[in-house]
């Protein structure tokens, strides 16, 4: 009799914690880093300007997040920053997180297992519409503390597809224009990586930063080969109710659709650069 009564006050409480989480709401910010070796190849670029080029790259792919979730669904979308090099604001150059999908407004909806992104192609917009990955969680018993909250490591492998930027700014040596292996150089590299994830229970939601998800409790840190998300601050349940909303505007295509379309994109880059000499400067047609 004393089990039952503890077993139905325990779904009580549960009942009621629940009810009340359906309303809870949270936004997270996350700094994002990105590791970027760029091949010059055999292009004749004074050292300064090989460095000045570098720091405009890593500053580009240096940026902060903001996640903004409820029990069901997120919108994740990138702070924007004045005259940031490469972004298409203040520098000039192509967008690279644009060409990999995953630079526009992401929504998330962990119900439906489905995912919106509004993304910009070269001045045409995109609306990527599909399905979540669910991940091969391998959950671990290490902890840390990111902030307030106590973090649990979880791990799990994933097949990255990237814009291989060097293909594209790459200019053929004497004689390599007729070669195939020049003509078969690929615009993306596709590389199995494993993904080292930290997360909390403290929140319990199956959201996190990017396309990651599927956790017990909010993912508050995550990296993989290249790239390196830490979140930098959390707010919970705040005063005023904030919009989740899904985009909608733009051409709606499949991941693997704009993954093509972003592919003939960069094989036109890469002709109108090397029919240009290799010259720097200038944006791409």
């Amino acid at each position: 009799m004393i089990k039952y009564t503890w077993f139905i006050a325990f779904v009580i409480v549960f009942m009621g914690v629940s009810m009340q989480a359906q309303d809870f709401q949270g936004k997270a910010v996350y700094q994002s880093k990105t590791q970027v070796n760029f091949d010059f190849g055999n292009r004749n670029i004074p050292e300064d300007r090989k460095k000045d080029m570098m720091e405009r790259i890593k500053k580009a792919n240096e940026k902060t997040f903001v996640l903004t979730f409820d029990k069901v669904a997120s919108i994740y979308k990138v702070e924007e920053k004045l005259d940031q090099p490469g972004t298409g604001g203040g520098g000039r150059g192509p967008r690279f997180g644009a060409m990999a999908g995953n630079d526009g407004d992401l929504y998330k909806n962990i119900q439906d297992q489905q995912y919106l992104i509004k993304n910009e192609l070269l001045g045409k917009i995109f609306l990527i519409d599909d399905e979540l990955e669910a991940l091969d969680w391998k959950m671990g018993s290490e902890s840390k503390k990111i902030g307030n909250y106590t973090a649990f490591k979880a791990t799990a492998t994933k097949t990255i597809k990237r814009p291989n930027m060097s293909a594209v700014f790459r200019r053929p040596g004497r004689g390599e224009e007729n070669k195939d292996e020049a003509k078969k150089e690929e615009e993306f590299t596709i590389k199995e990586v494993e993904i080292e994830a930290w997360y909390t229970p403290e929140i319990p939601i199956n959201q996190g930063p990017g396309l990651y998800w599927g956790l017990p409790g909010l993912i508050l840190a995550v990296n993989d080969d290249v790239t390196t998300i830490v979140c930098s601050e959390i707010t919970m349940n705040p005063s005023e109710k904030m919009e989740i909303k899904a985009p909608s505007k733009g051409k709606k295509v499949t991941q693997a659709e704009y993954d093509e379309i972003s592919q003939e994109k960069m094989k036109e880059m890469r002709e109108n650069f090397r029919n240009r000499g290799g010259r720097g400067g200038g944006r791409p047609n």
